[in-house]
């Protein structure tokens, strides 16, 4: 009997052991953090001139059409095989070559994650597009996440990329504020946004913001922190006389779309918020395409028709940042449970 009760609280303090060495190690990030920017070259901007960015959500090159994803209702948790999740960045590096964009946000990138075979896919995009400069800023660092219980998450170490053609005066990761409750925090992401402020010939400069919002927060509390956050620090900068382009996962239903254009069988998921409109600043604009879906809901491997679509991922831009042309780009979910987005656009001249 003694030994069974020896045994019983053995077993049960594995998971107090467990949170505690979880609680220690967890890392909080600074408010702000400057960030390096490799292969920093590129030419400074100028008023009047198109330009491109593309944002995509890569999901880790392992949320292919075959995979489901257990938050979402299915049941997987990590890419199926390595050989397929460097099919899955493959292919992605091809689009991404092929469309030259001068711009690129990607997020959801591994530098080394046990659910993507510890492929550094930082590395990956960089050794393919070498003549972009290239700043990585941190928002998912576990060492270990165990759900689900049968094939666990693992160890994650995560975040949000952008490449540029041009310049890069300053880089910098800006924590969002919001978090979960103890001891759900110390396993998810340390949401954030990248700033990268590229110089313009007239003096001003041109602040980027690759930005990856929460999802799964009940009730949206930790996505209205953000957003506030978020609203005010654009404000600032466009104020202060600079050009202003938000871009990436948003999270939300972007204003002027409207996903029951799109006829599924699968109802909206749960998760599934529109953007407030009090959120956009006072002349901002949205950039996205109507018309095609950036997002699919992963209850179930993707079936056209079937899984519920809609559109999170765009742009915003300031008043002075006039919008050229805004392209979604259709590749049937068959690499990322995201479709890419490609904007145009131009610095007006202010004088």
């Amino acid at each position: 009997m003694v030994k069974i009760v020896f045994g019983l609280s053995a077993l049960l303090s594995i998971p107090v052991i467990f949170l505690s060495v979880m609680s220690i190690t967890h890392n909080t990030p600074d408010p702000i953090t400057p960030l390096k920017t490799e292969n920093n070259q590129g030419t400074i901007m100028q008023t009047n001139n198109p330009f491109s960015i593309t944002t995509f959500n890569i999901g880790y090159a392992g949320l292919d059409e075959d995979q489901d994803f257990f938050m979402d209702g299915g049941t997987m948790s990590r890419s199926r095989s390595k050989e397929q999740t460097l099919i899955n960045l493959e292919q992605m590096g091809k689009f991404l070559r092929k469309q030259d964009s001068d711009f690129i946000f990607l997020q959801e990138v591994n530098i080394k994650a046990t659910r993507s075979f510890h492929i550094n896919q930082n590395e990956f995009f960089a050794s393919l597009l070498t003549n972009y400069s290239s700043t990585f800023g941190m928002n998912h660092q576990v060492k270990w996440i165990p759900i689900p219980i049968k094939k666990p998450i693992g160890s994650v170490y995560s975040g949000l990329v952008t490449k540029s053609k041009f310049y890069t005066s300053s880089s910098s990761r800006y924590q969002l504020p919001g978090k979960e409750k103890w001891p759900v925090e110390l396993f998810g992401l340390d949401r954030c946004f990248i700033e990268n402020r590229i110089p313009v010939q007239s003096g001003s400069e041109l602040v980027l913001l690759n930005v990856h919002l929460s999802a799964y927060d009940k009730g949206g509390f930790i996505r209205k922190q953000q957003l506030d956050f978020l609203q005010t620090y654009i404000g600032e900068e466009y104020e202060k006389g600079n050009y202003v382009i938000v871009g990436g996962d948003w999270n939300h239903v972007l204003p002027n779309t409207d996903h029951l254009m799109f006829k599924t069988t699968e109802q909206a998921p749960f998760w599934l918020q529109d953007l407030p409109e009090e959120f956009t600043p006072m002349n901002f604009t949205w950039a996205s395409d109507p018309t095609i879906p950036t997002v699919r809901n992963n209850a179930f491997p993707y079936q056209k028709g079937m899984n519920f679509v809609s559109i999170i991922d765009g742009f915003l831009v300031s008043p002075n940042v006039e919008i050229v042309e805004v392209n979604g780009h259709d590749l049937d979910f068959k690499h990322s449970d995201h479709n890419p987005v490609v904007g145009t656009f131009i610095l007006k001249a202010l004088f």
